[in-house]
């Protein structure tokens, strides 16, 4: 696996130091993010009253990880969950009917190849965006804050190596993300009509102009 967002919780391993299994490789530690993510998105817009949460069914650890946050902080939360493609749309008009100030997109197999899609309808609606990944910024994301996936990928062609060469999955600890990168679109920023305040944009490790 190269990036899995919770391989102990979702199973696929006995324990990260050792899979016990068929399974290993590299964790993106995204569900333990969501708090981070949820925090720079009320910095960025601490006028949202409610924040809507767009998840898919694979997204229940990080919703549960940014509803915790938002219990503890008495910030409020709409959770829109998709079960496919084609309820993107109603989703974005149920936060607008709601109307949420911000949206948190909680990475999953739904989403990842619609980014472009999600975030030209977060622009469409005027709503300020964080996602989990870099590729969703790329796509016109407003900001995104997670694991550098360029870096989890490279980092995998090793666990092909050691298996290929005769190591047994079940002998090799899950690997943890050693960079983490927030990236910031200022393309849609001024689409939004936002000003990310210095607080946010001297913490960027990429800006997309």
């Amino acid at each position: 696996m190269a990036g899995a967002e919770d391989p102990l919780g979702q199973g696929l391993v006995r324990s990260l130091g050792r899979s016990g299994g068929n399974f290993t490789g590299l964790s993106n530690h995204s569900i333990e993010l969501y708090r981070k993510r949820l925090e720079l998105l009320k910095e960025l817009v601490p006028t949202a009253g409610l924040v809507a949460v767009l998840r898919d069914p694979t997204g229940m650890g990080g919703w549960q990880v940014a509803e915790a946050t938002a219990r503890e902080r008495g910030w409020k939360l709409l959770s829109l969950e998709v079960n496919s493609p084609g309820q993107i749309e109603g989703a974005f008009k149920a936060a607008k009917s709601a109307r949420a100030g911000a949206l948190l997109v909680i990475g999953g197999g739904i989403f990842f190849p619609q980014s472009q899609r999600v975030a030209e309808l977060a622009i469409a609606n005027q709503l300020p965006a964080i996602y989990a990944s870099r590729p969703a910024t790329d796509a016109g994301g407003l900001m995104s804050y997670g694991a550098d996936l360029d870096d989890i990928w490279r980092r995998a062609a090793t666990f092909v190596d050691k298996i290929l060469k005769g190591t047994k999955p079940t002998d090799l600890p899950v690997e943890q993300p050693t960079k983490f990168e927030l990236v910031i679109n200022m393309k849609t920023a001024k689409a939004l009509g936002i000003k990310i305040p210095n607080s946010i944009l001297v913490r960027a490790d990429k800006v997309i102009e």
